[in-house]
């Protein structure tokens, strides 16, 4: 399936954020390559791809993180609550 390569790599990206407590440049960087790259390797088409991270980039970087959640896992949620909104204009 298309997503299970996304799925490991965001649960690679919640461990590797353990014990952080802000979502830094660098880190977010390291973490939107590699869901890049998982949109890719499903054959996302690339400008899609592209606007996305873009999207993330922007709702991610310096927020702080929620209370019951740690940087990774807030990623993750931002990655998901966009995807869901990119499937759910693709529906229209």
């Amino acid at each position: 399936m298309a997503f299970e390569g996304l799925s490991s790599r965001l649960q690679e990206i919640t461990r590797k954020m353990r014990g952080k407590a802000r979502i830094t440049e660098s880190d977010l960087k390291e973490m939107l390559r590699e869901v890049k790259l998982a949109l890719l390797e499903a054959d996302v088409n690339y400008k899609i791809v592209k606007e996305f991270i873009a999207t993330i980039q922007e709702k991610a970087l310096g927020q702080d993180v929620l209370k019951s959640l740690t940087p990774g896992q807030q990623v993750v949620k931002i990655v998901k609550d966009e995807l869901v909104e990119l499937l759910r204009r693709n529906r229209k």
